[in-house]
């Protein structure tokens, strides 16, 4: 989806050998559990009426939903149907795509394969052959925590284009080196392609794949039997929940398939209530499950420091951090909470909420395009933990976050709409041609018998027809999980007065979308 983060100056201090000053206040004590096993059960008992009463409201077709709580699971439960126009109904065991709640489950495995705690700090250039930044010293310097915690300069969702065009993980690792970079170690930016070449390093050192790693490290040991990081084995399950999206008359369709391979240590998970329910315990009980340890303590604790500020000013007036592969932020009590939401705007949305000084733990998958749901009724459920009531009706709140980060993507111009007395286009042979682009890759225009335009992107590759809007600029109707509606095509002449590019607006958003003519 085109879908967060310190040493006190008394720690260095102490570390630096400073003479000791006149011994000050008392440190305030540690947070205490708050949460009883009463509360807890109040906020389970109305988990059924906050699941169907937010499916009502959004018609999202099915939901899934496990609460821990001191190494006990007390809710599992599915609801609705697994595809609109189906009679199979979605249970504890139906398959769901976790989108980027894969992010603190890859963190787990990473966490239980490196060898010591040291290890999520050591540089990974080496180890990943053809992965670059455009920077060589941050290239040399870049570690695991720097590309899990979001801090390594790549710019905001840095290579999801190429995925949708239909690149692969090996030609987009390998040209994330064409993309521009903010400040090393002091600039948050959410990138899946950055948390992908972490975990393919850390695969690679141990000399398997992903998919090997993750089951030998967490799956099997878990008893983790319905989680794959692989889109086939999510793809065949005979029990799987189909994604949705909404259609403009309120309706469901389950109209696309998201294959999330190329970056699936990101976002590439599927599970089930569950397997996650197995998870949650584990994490809850810091990398034990039933009696015995699957992740090592240190290594996992890593994954739950704040890296970076990832929001300086919240709601609340605190600042949020990104940890690896979670949020990580402080309650007025100082308690530590852990989320993650995940999304796919072709047809998944889920949430992970863990209070771990409470034992207690949420996880939500549903399997619609992200109306807010899956974050809300994590929301509410801790809310009535914690409080005994709702503080607000998170859904549409929530809905209206997703719906805006969506509308701040498209073009502020309305390319359905050509402006009076628009200029009109030259013959076809100004625009056709192959067009190249470093980072993209190469471009092709071609007329039909009538002069019409098509556009040709990706490997595939991808098609488009070209509308004409005014002049020189046509338009094409986007697609994939990063489609942005309408977007424009700009043509150009270069310096001799020759036609010699053409910039693609929402491939330009990094200054990457010029292509220029062969």
């Amino acid at each position: 989806m085109r879908t967060l983060r310190a040493v006190g100056l008394a720690g260095a201090a102490m570390l630096l050998g400073v003479a000791a000053a006149p011994a000050g206040p008392a440190p305030p004590p540690p947070p205490e559990p708050r949460i009883t096993d009463a509360a807890v059960t109040a906020a389970v008992n109305r988990l059924d009426a906050t699941i169907t009463d937010g499916m009502r409201r959004t018609g999202v077709p099915g939901v899934s939903v496990a609460v821990v709580h001191d190494d006990k699971v007390v809710y599992l439960k599915g609801f609705g149907l697994r595809r609109t126009g189906d009679t199979a109904k979605v249970g504890p065991d139906t398959v769901f795509q976790l989108a980027s709640v894969s992010k603190p489950v890859t963190t787990t495995v990473i966490a239980g394969a490196l060898p010591s705690p040291d290890a999520w700090d050591r540089p990974l250039a080496a180890t990943l052959p053809g992965f670059a930044l455009k920077d060589p010293w941050v290239t040399s310097h870049v570690t695991p925590a720097d590309l899990l915690s979001h801090r390594s300069g790549l710019p905001d969702h840095a290579g999801d284009l190429l995925e949708d065009l239909g690149y692969d993980q090996a030609y987009i690792l390998g040209h994330l080196h064409e993309e521009p970079l903010t400040p090393f170690r002091a600039s948050y930016a959410y990138t899946n392609f950055g948390f992908t070449a972490a975990a393919e390093a850390v695969a690679r050192d141990r000399g398997v794949s992903w998919q090997k790693l993750s089951e030998d490290t967490l799956f099997k040991p878990a008893g983790m039997t319905r989680t794959s990081t692989e889109f086939a084995a999510y793809a065949n399950a005979p029990d799987r929940a189909s994604g949705h999206v909404k259609n403009p008359d309120g309706t469901w369709s389950p109209r696309y398939v998201r294959d999330a391979d190329a970056q699936t240590p990101a976002g590439g998970t599927s599970s089930t209530a569950r397997d996650m329910s197995r998870w949650l315990r584990l994490q809850l009980n810091t990398g034990t499950l039933d009696g015995r340890r699957v992740i090592p303590a240190d290594t996992l604790t890593r994954t739950r420091v704040p890296e970076i500020v990832s929001q300086a000013q919240t709601p609340r007036g605190t600042p949020q951090f990104y940890g690896l592969g979670w949020n990580v932020s402080y309650d007025d009590a100082g308690r530590l909470r852990l989320s993650h939401s995940g999304a796919f705007e072709l047809g998944a949305n889920t949430h992970v909420t863990l209070l771990p000084l409470e034992r207690l733990g949420i996880v939500v998958l549903t399997n619609g395009s992200p109306v807010g749901l899956a974050d809300s009724i994590a929301l509410d459920f801790f809310d009535v933990a914690e409080h005994g009531k709702p503080t607000a009706d998170w859904l549409p709140l929530l809905a209206a976050t997703y719906e805006q980060l969506d509308f701040a993507l498209r073009s502020p111009t309305d390319y359905a709409h050509p402006p009076a007395g628009a200029k009109p286009a030259r013959d076809a042979a100004a625009y056709t041609g192959t067009y190249d682009n470093p980072y993209y890759g190469p471009l092709t225009v071609t007329a039909d018998a009538k002069g019409g335009l098509t556009l040709s992107l990706g490997p595939k590759p991808l098609r488009f027809a070209l509308t004409h809007y005014d002049g020189d600029t046509f338009s094409f109707e986007t697609t994939g999980e990063n489609a942005v509606g309408r977007t424009g095509v700009f043509f150009s002449e270069d310096e001799d007065g020759e036609d010699g590019k053409v910039r693609v607006e929402y491939l330009d958003q990094n200054h990457l979308g010029t292509f220029t003519r062969r």
